[in-house]
């Protein structure tokens, strides 16, 4: 799953991607010095898989996975090719949710593209070039649709559903805004809408506007926009992280301490990355072995079972299941049978976050 950093030139996009993947992608004080994207596969912090791995102490950790893109800074006109612009939204096109980095913090000495902080233009500025994008995808396929129409009355239905966004692309609002229906959305689903992407804005503050950052008057303006969007915004200072990402240990809990956080603001993004893509991690835990599997909510266990192998999806019996917190408390997996807590599960379950599993499975 791939998450697109995306953002104007200069508002911290490449430094925030080098302090979340220690990629070392070049940072410059110059629009489009990012034109090929950058890309890093990154760990979703866990700290049950922290926790497990002391329990069991395995030969072997793994984390789940994410997958970041540094897309270079888009500008106005993109969506007409202006600043390498159509490259620029084919590189969007292919990730499947957007982290929208907004600059809030003043410093002369990195050059703004429009001259002065105004995160409410900013934002304004990317999400109409992708609107005009999308017009312009949507306008296609409702000329294709609209031709067969005449021959099959079923695009009838199709063709609602594209008008209904093409009417909230033209008043200025993005495609995500719309309440779909299954069947709305199974009719977009060979769309692939830019403003369809779920997304999370990330508002890079200075150090100074760590305290308190909810209430600084740019995250402000940052935090009313995204609520128009029902998304999520998380304040971040990109140079300290960039600092933090250098250290490890102690010297990082200490520096954490010192800024009074209790968390890095990378662990957050990444970690409201992988929720914003519907991601979530079962567990396993032995000695070979202490590993988080990715899945989308609401995959049920046999499936589940399929990403470790597909023959312990074909010849799947059940799921035997414990919760990660009866596991810690009672302190092994025995203790946790013998206390009647772990549960027998068949096709039908849900899988939920942070269960801890054994399949069987005969094939």
């Amino acid at each position: 799953m791939k998450i697109g950093i995306v953002g104007l030139p200069n508002v911290g996009k490449s430094t925030m991607f080098n302090a979340i993947t220690n990629a070392g992608a070049e940072c410059a004080n110059y629009p489009f010095c990012t034109i090929e994207p950058n890309v890093g596969v990154v760990p979703v912090p866990d700290e049950r898989i922290d926790k497990l791995s002391e329990m069991y102490n395995p030969q072997k950790v793994t984390y789940a996975t994410i997958e970041f893109v540094d897309i270079a800074g888009l500008v106005k006109g993109a969506s007409k090719g202006e600043g390498l612009g159509n490259k620029f939204l084919s590189h969007i096109r292919e990730v499947d949710s957007i982290a929208h980095v907004v600059r809030c913090f003043e410093d002369s000495n990195i050059v703004h593209v429009d001259g002065n902080i105004n995160p409410a233009r900013d934002i304004e500025t990317i999400n109409l070039e992708l609107i005009f994008a999308d017009m312009e995808t949507i306008e296609k396929r409702i000329a294709s649709v609209s031709k067969k129409l005449k021959a099959d009355k079923k695009c009838q239905e199709e063709l609602d559903v594209l008008n209904k966004i093409k009417n909230t692309l033209e008043s200025g609002k993005s495609a995500r805004t719309i309440d779909l229906t299954d069947e709305e959305k199974e009719n977009l689903k060979d769309v692939y809408l830019l403003t369809m992407k779920p997304i999370i804005y990330i508002a890079n503050i200075s150090e100074e506007q760590l305290n308190n950052p909810e209430e600084q008057e740019n995250v402000k303006k940052v935090i009313e926009y995204a609520n128009n969007e029902n998304a999520q915004v998380i304040p971040l200072c990109v140079k300290i992280e960039e600092e933090l990402a250098s250290l490890e240990g102690e010297d990082k809990k200490e520096m954490l301490q010192a800024l009074g956080l209790e968390e890095s603001g990378l662990n957050k993004v990444i970690k409201a990355s992988y929720d914003l893509l519907g991601l979530m991690s079962f567990l396993t835990a032995g000695e070979p072995e202490v590993r988080a599997w990715t899945i989308k909510k609401g995959t049920k266990a046999p499936q589940a079972a399929g990403k470790i192998h597909s023959d312990i999806e074909r010849g799947f019996i059940r799921a035997e299941i414990v919760s990660f917190d009866d596991l810690v408390k009672e302190g092994s997996m025995q203790a946790v049978k013998e206390k009647g807590l772990m549960r027998s599960e068949g096709k039908e379950y849900i899988m939920k976050d942070g269960d801890v599993v054994l399949f069987r499975f005969n094939v």
